[in-house]
């Protein structure tokens, strides 16, 4: 993984070796290098290694995605603001299945940091209202659903958001 700083100098000096190649009236390898620098662009703002390891998540190998993030050595220099939320996002999820006090750690920070999908947002806030709902804060569980509620524009949580409602009432 390169830093990120890395990234931009190395999508810079594609730049300035593709406008080279056009003084040289090379103009198939100038248009060549100007499109390469698509990809350094975009690994800046999307990090390989968090790619990766949602690859790893949608086929629920939650060893493979660990792997992936634990090459992610430095995040406040590697990553941007937000890649840093997801960072903590994908952690929180991992975690929610072993150790809750660390899960919510982690998505409290996502949430602080920020992460650029409302769905994402939704399902960051549905799983602490799930840790607050379990450590008998009803009133915050309740706010945080309905947040989750608010941000769930496509209707997908809609039955996790009714069953926790359910289980709410209960105690």
């Amino acid at each position: 993984m390169f830093h990120k700083n890395i990234k931009l100098i190395l999508a810079g000096l594609l730049v300035v070796a593709g406008i080279w190649q056009f003084t040289e009236s090379n103009i198939g390898n100038g248009i060549f290098l100007i499109l390469l620098t698509a990809i350094p662009i975009f690994l800046y703002f999307k990090n390989e290694f968090i790619l990766l390891a949602f690859l790893k998540l949608r086929k629920q190998d939650f060893e493979g995605a660990n792997k992936w993030l634990s090459y992610i050595k430095n995040p406040e220099g590697a990553l941007v603001r937000k890649q840093q939320g997801y960072l903590n996002y994908l952690q929180g999820i991992m975690l929610s299945q072993t150790n809750i006090n660390q899960a919510e750690k982690h998505f409290k920070k996502a949430i602080e940091l920020g992460l650029s999908m409302d769905m994402d947002l939704a399902v960051a806030k549905l799983n602490l209202a799930g840790v607050a709902m379990s450590r008998r804060r009803k009133l915050e569980a309740t706010n945080l659903l309905n947040e989750a509620k608010k941000l769930d524009k496509q209707g997908m949580l809609k039955e996790q958001i009714s069953m926790m409602k359910e289980q709410m009432k209960k105690i």
